[in-house]
């Protein structure tokens, strides 16, 4: 190994069969158009060097970070999503590593060439798994997509947004797919019901989102087991129906019930319970069959 002085920067080291090596001792500093040519040699010494070695790895770590640019390159489609910059270059990198793995050096290819479609690719699946609110089948994300292209044609043609029907065509899929796909797509974004609105009722603050959303009225229950109810009362014979308004909104005890009808307090009891089996078994049943 030897360092030469006209570059301060780089590390030379023989390899096996001796050649020289040119390891830059900043990687990430180094040119692209020079990354591409020094690429073409570390990916062969990379395949030469056997695997899990120190040897390997520090070649492999070399190429990253000589590489690092086309990183920088590919995430520059997503500028437009500034506040996720760490995020996009840290899955670009991801993409990165998985083409220097899979880079076949018998294949008459640029290395830069192979490695962009990876780490685009790695980057459009981390926004497609991550920035849904909500999960959707991943045709209808695709779906989405092709939905904001029509609709930005089609308003720029028409001067206007345009129908269903003529977005149909547009993206050769039929009105429910479209309407399908329009349904999806708000489950993009998500929004916090903590969210203040405009114009709220408050005169010291806006009206937060939760604000407007109704709640589920536990009597809407309560009325649908009194409509299911009702017809199994009246099927009651006339006297288990005055035991039941006794008991129940006249609120008497059993043995009030027994001195008011005559009978004993266990009678009352008997009947009492064959009349709410009743009623709970012909409940079930109506619930089953629903």
């Amino acid at each position: 190994m030897r360092t030469d002085p006209a570059e301060a920067t780089t590390t030379y080291e023989t390899n096996a069969v001796g050649e020289e090596l040119p390891f830059p001792e900043v990687p990430h500093a180094v040119p692209p158009q020079d990354a591409r040519a020094l690429s073409k040699v570390f990916l062969r010494e990379l395949a030469a060097r056997e695997e899990g070695t120190a040897g390997h790895q520090y070649v492999r770590n070399t190429l990253i970070e000589m590489n690092m640019s086309l990183v920088v390159y590919a995430a520059g489609r997503f500028r437009a999503r500034g506040d996720e910059r760490e995020d996009i270059l840290q899955v670009g990198m991801v993409g990165l590593i998985k083409a220097i793995d899979r880079f076949d050096l018998s294949r008459e290819v640029e290395f830069a060439t192979f490695a962009v479609p990876y780490i685009v690719g790695e980057i459009k699946r981390f926004f497609r798994d991550t920035t849904w609110a909500v999960h959707v089948p991943r045709r209808l994300q695709e779906a989405r997509v092709e939905l904001a292209k029509a609709t930005d044609e089609l308003s720029s043609r028409l001067g206007r947004a345009p129908r269903i029907s003529e977005l149909a065509p547009a993206m050769d899929l039929s009105e429910d797919e479209v309407v399908e796909a329009q349904v999806a797509a708000n489950g993009y974004h998500s929004t916090s019901l903590d969210a203040r609105l405009a114009g709220g009722d408050s005169e010291d603050e806006d009206a937060a989102l939760a604000d407007l959303i109704g709640e589920e009225d536990p009597a809407l229950s309560l009325f649908e087991e009194f409509h299911t109810l009702a017809p199994l009362v009246d099927a009651l014979a006339p006297r288990d129906r005055l035991l039941l308004h006794l008991r129940f909104v006249e609120e008497l005890t059993q043995s009030q019930i027994g001195e008011r009808l005559g009978v004993s307090q266990m009678h009352v009891s008997r009947l009492l319970a064959r009349n709410l089996d009743r009623l709970r078994d012909g409940m079930v049943e109506d619930g089953g069959e629903d």
